[in-house]
């Protein structure tokens, strides 16, 4: 962070500037002033358990947000609760949400779990990502992933959920009980 001015906030993040009033309660929220000088996207973040992969833009109510991606990932998960609607895990967006009413659900949904139960640098607040933090990803990061297709948290149907190429981009739906690939993701928000 570069010094304030004008009671500013400035978060370089590579050739990015971006400023904030020092007084928004949001930036005073941050559990880490430290977490905002982030590195460049594809680039470990030392201390915040992985993978730096840019900014999610504000969508609906929710500010911006520092997208970090695990080093990890499963392989051969499900994403489970085949035939069941889960009308809470729906966001195209929103990860986090999805996440936590896939754990909360009454059936099993092993990718998600997976996500939730990750542990890196001392941070437990991973979640499986939505569409749209893998087409960030697909975007700004594409090599840290492998050439194959990776679960989202956002359900299609009661048989099928959304799921990310790392080949060409494209987003497609797959049944729940095919086996995957998952990486867990958390947010450090602006």
């Amino acid at each position: 962070m570069s010094p304030v001015e004008n009671n500013m906030a400035v978060i370089e993040i590579g050739p990015l500037k971006i400023s904030f009033p020092m007084d928004d309660p949001q930036l005073a929220r941050s559990s880490n002033a430290d977490a905002l000088q982030a590195p460049l996207p594809g680039e470990y973040w030392v201390g915040q358990g992985g993978i730096y992969a840019g900014i999610m833009p504000a969508l609906n109510d929710a500010r911006p947000y520092h997208l970090i991606l695990s080093v990890d990932e499963a392989i051969g998960v499900v994403w489970g609760g085949c035939g069941h609607e889960e009308d809470e895990a729906r966001s195209r967006h929103d990860g986090l949400e999805n996440t936590r009413s896939l754990i909360e659900s009454e059936r099993d949904h092993p990718a998600a779990e997976w996500a939730d139960q990750y542990t890196k640098d001392g941070h437990s607040d991973f979640y499986l990502p939505a569409q749209r933090e893998l087409s960030l990803c697909y975007a700004s990061c594409a090599e840290k992933f492998e050439k194959a297709w990776y679960w989202s948290s956002a359900q299609y149907s009661a048989d099928n959920a959304w799921g990310q190429f790392f080949v060409d981009g494209s987003q497609v739906s797959a049944g729940k009980g095919y086996t995957g690939r998952a990486r867990a993701f958390r947010r450090i928000e602006i």
